[in-house]
């Protein structure tokens, strides 16, 4: 598969590093982004800018006074009127962002009107009388629910019982349409929402159905091969077919399924320039092709939402949020080297891998191989665990699946069509005892514009804190943060290590492909050693080295510690060469190791440009 190269040099030598010893001493998106999100230098922001947003854009109109307040704190005393007019604006933003929810409600917008309603609910605005969020996502659910669209209901019925759960009319609404499409997770998910509400006297029909459990022979049928035709390519003065395999299970009965992201990147992926078609197969080779499209992907988590023109036997359910334990038996389902309708089974190996831009992956142990990419893996209960992205041909066992409940989280960005776009504030973070640090705070983003300090920790996140398990708090910082779209407001409380906690109401943006990829082209090469190999550098005039820099600190697990830099290490940076098209840099260093009795060394270090640790 196409990752597998990539986690086996993370896994054996991403940080490997070339020792040699001596004794001497952008682009369309980014034009929409600045007519949405009206940022500039903070110096350059002027009430007039502010004013011009108020009406069209409140939300920008916010952000920029909280930055005006931030950096200009010291006018509040002036006599010029200038924070009264400020404080004005902000009121009538507020009155404006308010009356958009509520023209979205009357006229059923419910994606805008649940927006406006985060952002306002966080910046303590009251919406009692709009709309909390819980009922505005309920009747987003109950309005799909009527046009047909049983995939979009379900996500948006179990996302309003998350927030709120359901009353016992509601679930049973809900229980009564899986039961007619056939989707039992998701009558069994429905089936226990009503009997919490207080539902008796359920019909037997129901129970029946929603009691039952489907078989792997079952699921199997819900299955299919995806192949993509990318024409001939010459390899050696001959022309051979280029083909790409990869697998996509069906999760509604209007035909959408779904599949990894690089099985069908040749289909959106506007770099690429060759013949691309898809194509969908249900059964052997001498099976027919169903003609396939891309509907919406999410390439930060290696997930694409296909259709064809195709009644399923079966549709997999994504209701469940089930995250499994360390041990419990699973089965992969795909068509490896295009063998349709291979079931292998195994364990999962372990949680936590930190693999992709945002959040983490599960390992297990169950044979995958070229051609598994996007096919489901279930438990003993007939449940969705997560989907194969993964696995090292090299390394048996080695194999890698995301977690099911982030696509329920992603999906409804997926079917909105296009490029699903994701929120970001710019900052980088590493997780210690203490919390979560930030490490970096990356030019031009919503956090350097509010002056979010390096060195502090995140607090909290829209007024909650944020806890996990050793190793899972940074995806957990992500998962917060996650639901909120380009252009919301978040709350974000900092405190630094002297104690001073700092809060900064942020508008998010757009988060790139390639989070540090901007950051590498303006930043200076000692500050981007922070966020991509993990050594926070101080200067040191006068030193004996021409860069003269030291290393104050070394984030733990980073391409640095793993090469043994420690703190105190004088340190000179050579050359920083970033390869963009390859996604990743290389920093050449010379450096006098304390651990090896400041003996200069020089050392080449790798790192992708796609850190995982990015908020």
């Amino acid at each position: 598969m196409k990752k597998n190269n990539r986690i086996k040099q993370f896994l054996i030598g991403s940080v490997i590093v070339l020792l040699s010893f001596s004794c001497t001493s952008t682009s369309t998106e980014k034009q929409e982004d600045d007519l949405m999100y009206p940022y500039r230098s903070t110096s350059s922001i002027r009430l007039g800018d502010i004013e011009k947003q108020i009406t069209e854009n409140p939300v920008g109109a916010l952000h920029m006074i909280y930055i005006y307040k931030e950096v200009y704190s010291s006018k509040q005393n002036d006599d010029d009127g200038d924070w009264d007019n400020l404080l004005e604006y902000e009121k009538l933003a507020v009155n404006n962002l308010r009356e958009m929810q509520e023209k979205a409600i009357k006229e059923e917008k419910w994606d805008d009107a649940i927006s406006f309603s985060r952002s306002l609910a966080s910046i303590g605005i009251t919406v009692e009388k709009t709309g909390l969020e819980p009922d505005l996502v309920l009747a987003d659910a109950k309005k799909k629910l009527a046009d047909g669209n049983n995939l979009s209901a379900f996500l948006s019925a179990v996302k309003a019982h998350e927030l709120k759960p359901l009353d016992s009319a509601d679930a049973l609404l809900f229980l009564e349409r899986a039961v007619k499409v056939k989707q039992r997770r998701a009558a069994a998910f429905f089936l226990s929402a009503a009997q919490k509400a207080g539902s008796k006297n359920i019909a037997s029909n129901l129970l029946e159905y929603a009691r039952g459990r489907d078989t792997v022979s079952d699921m199997v049928n819900g299955v299919a091969t995806v192949l993509i035709d990318r024409g001939i390519k010459v390899e050696r003065g001959m022309g051979i077919p280029d083909r790409v395999l990869g697998s996509a299970f069906f999760v509604d009965d209007s035909g959408l399924l779904i599949t990894n992201y690089h099985v069908i990147a040749s289909e959106v992926d506007p770099k690429y320039k060759g013949y691309s078609r898809m194509y969908i197969r249900l059964g052997d080779s001498s099976s027919p092709r169903y003609p396939a499209r891309v509907i919406g992907w999410d390439k930060a988590l290696d997930l694409a939402l296909i259709k064809t023109e195709y009644d399923p036997e079966y549709v997999f359910s994504l209701v469940d949020r089930v995250i499994p334990k360390v041990g419990d038996a699973v089965w992969a389902i795909g068509s490896p080297v295009g063998l349709e309708k291979t079931v292998t089974s195994g364990i999962v190996s372990a949680l936590s891998r930190r693999f992709l831009q945002i959040g983490d992956v599960y390992q297990i142990d169950a044979a995958v191989n070229g051609g598994n990419s996007g096919g489901p893996v279930v438990d003993n209960e007939g449940r969705l665990v997560g989907i194969v992205f993964a696995g090292i041909d090299q390394h048996q066992g080695l194999n890698f699946a995301i977690p099911a409940e982030r696509l329920s989280a992603a999906l409804p960005a997926m079917i909105k069509g296009g490029k699903a776009q994701r929120p970001w504030l710019g900052i980088t973070l590493c997780e210690t005892l203490q919390g979560a640090e930030i490490v970096y705070v990356a030019p031009n983003t919503p956090a350097a514009r509010h002056l979010i300090r390096e060195g502090s920790y995140i607090k909290t996140i829209n007024g909650k804190a944020v806890t996990a398990v050793q190793g899972s708090l940074i995806p957990a910082m992500q998962n917060a943060i996650f639901p909120a779209g380009p252009g919301e407001l978040v709350v974000l409380e900092t405190v630094d290590s002297e104690g001073v906690v700092k809060k900064n109401i942020v508008m998010t943006v757009r988060r790139p492909d390639v989070p540090l990829s901007e950051a590498v082209k303006v930043d200076k090469r000692e500050r981007i050693a922070a966020p991509l190999f993990g050594m926070i550098l101080t200067p040191v005039y006068g030193g004996l080295f021409s860069s003269n820099f030291v290393v104050r600190k070394v984030v733990r697990g980073s391409i640095a510690d793993e090469a043994g830099i420690s703190e105190d290490d004088p340190i000179s940076i050579m050359r920083l060469r970033v390869m963009e098209n390859d996604g990743y840099a290389l920093m050449e260093i010379s450096i006098k190791k304390r651990r090896m009795g400041y003996i200069e060394t020089s050392m080449q270090l790798p790192a992708w440009l796609d850190s995982p640790d990015t908020l």
